[in-house]
This record gives structure tokens, sequence and C-alpha cells, in this order.
């Protein structure tokens, strides 16, 4: 992995058995994003995922067993640091994410004077919504966390996000592969490292295949272990991070 990219805008997807979503979603930022070079973080899939994001265009990363979110997205960023991207945005591969949608997120990291940049769920834009105790804890998790980065924010649970070379640096050797440690903890770490957070609103969609697996057991253990990572990421010791905004 040496080398300049011919793009300065990587766009990583971790996926895990998403064979049937990927094709439309590749497809999709291709048309979108038509200079973006698109890495597929293969993370253990017992599918076809790897061969489906190759067919469609994107290049592969293959982790040997399923890492979770937050340990595909620490391969990615590494990746996107060993070959000097500007810039890299997080998408997931069930193409809730509108392709439409990133180089607005991207063009913030500029407007906001940004080194992370947030695709909310709940900031304006679109009809999502989320009920019972997952709004509970995600209403918590935004106060506490709206504090921490000294912003408003109102989605600190999103999978949508843009880095740019600073973001990238520091995350390519400290992002937590634990449950959530992706979205609250990583920016927690972010932010006491001295980066910038800011936040757009963005639609959701439906998932392109697949269902959610979204139940009212499920929603009080995602309550459970967001309050953990919480409280985990606030004892962490400060990584401070390189170098001035972009």
């Amino acid at each position: 992995m040496t080398g300049g990219p011919d793009s300065t805008l990587l766009v990583i997807l971790p996926a895990w058995n998403e064979q049937d979503a990927l094709p439309r979603v590749l497809a999709e930022l291709q048309v979108a994003l038509p200079g973006a070079d698109l890495l597929v973080v293969n993370d253990g899939s017992t599918d076809r995922t790897a061969q489906v994001a190759r067919e469609g265009g994107a290049m592969v990363l293959d982790l040997p067993l399923n890492l979770g979110v937050g340990g595909a997205m620490r391969a990615g960023y590494k990746f996107a640091a060993r070959r000097g991207y500007d810039v890299a945005v997080q998408v997931d591969a069930d193409g809730q994410h509108d392709p439409a949608d990133v180089l607005r997120v991207v063009d913030a990291l500029r407007t906001e004077q940004a080194d992370v940049v947030i695709g909310a769920r709940f900031a304006g834009r679109g009809t999502y919504a989320v009920r019972g105790p997952r709004r509970w804890a995600m209403r918590l998790l935004s106060s506490s966390l709206s504090r921490v980065a000294k912003t408003r924010l109102t989605d600190t649970t999103s999978g949508f996000k843009a880095s740019n070379r600073r973001a990238i640096a520091l995350f390519s050797v400290d992002y937590p592969a634990e449950y959530l440690g992706d979205t609250i903890e990583s920016l927690v770490i972010a932010s006491r490292a001295g980066l910038r957070i800011r936040q757009i609103g963005v639609e959701m969609r439906p998932r392109v295949a697949g269902t959610p697996s979204h139940n009212p057991a499920k929603a009080a253990i995602f309550l459970g272990r967001a309050v953990l990572a919480l409280v985990i990421a606030l004892t962490r010791p400060a990584h401070r991070a390189a170098g001035g905004h972009a």
C-alpha cells in the first residue's frame, strides 16, 4: 500500500454479508462521485461480498474474521493514511446513506473549518425517527458529547462521517473496535485530540436489502451499552493530534 492515490477522496464502506445491497450502493456512489475511490472493507463475510465489491469497481480489504464496524473502519483509516488521501468518508454498505449527501458532508469540512463532519439524521432533514429506550439513549449521548465537543450534536451514533487528513492520521492509530466505539468513543477521542467536530443534516433511506435488527429487547441492550461506551470513552487518556485545521 504505497504511493499516492489518483483521487483525494476515499469512500470507506465497512461490509459484513452485504452481497445483495452492494451492487446498487457502489453504482450510485460512482454516479454521484465519479472522481472518488471506493474501498469496501470486507469484515469477515461468509457470502459473496468481496466478489461483488470487486465486480462493482471497488477496492477490497479482506479481514480474516468479523471485527465489527470499528475494526473495519480502523483498517480503512490505516489504508487511507498510508495511501495519502485528503478526505475519507464512512458510508454504510446497506444503502441507507444517500450518495448525493456525500459531497455535502465533505464540503462541510471546508465551510465549517472542521476535521470531522457527521452526517446527522436528526438535524432538520428527512423524517427518520427512533422511539423508546433507543431514543432516550441517543438524547443522553448527544447531550453529553455536545459538551465534550463544544458544539451541538444531535446524532452521535451516526455511521456517516467525513474526516480530513488530521482525523485520518489520528483514527489510523487510535480507533476503537468495540461496539459503539466507532461512533461514541471515536468522537470523544477526536474532541480530546483537539479536532473540530461539526454536523450537517442528511436523509436516511430504507435498506437496499436485508432487514434491520431493532426490537424492544435490543433497544434496551443498546441503551445499556451506549451508556457504558460513553463512560469508558470519558475515562480514556487524551491523544493529541498533530498539525492545524485543513
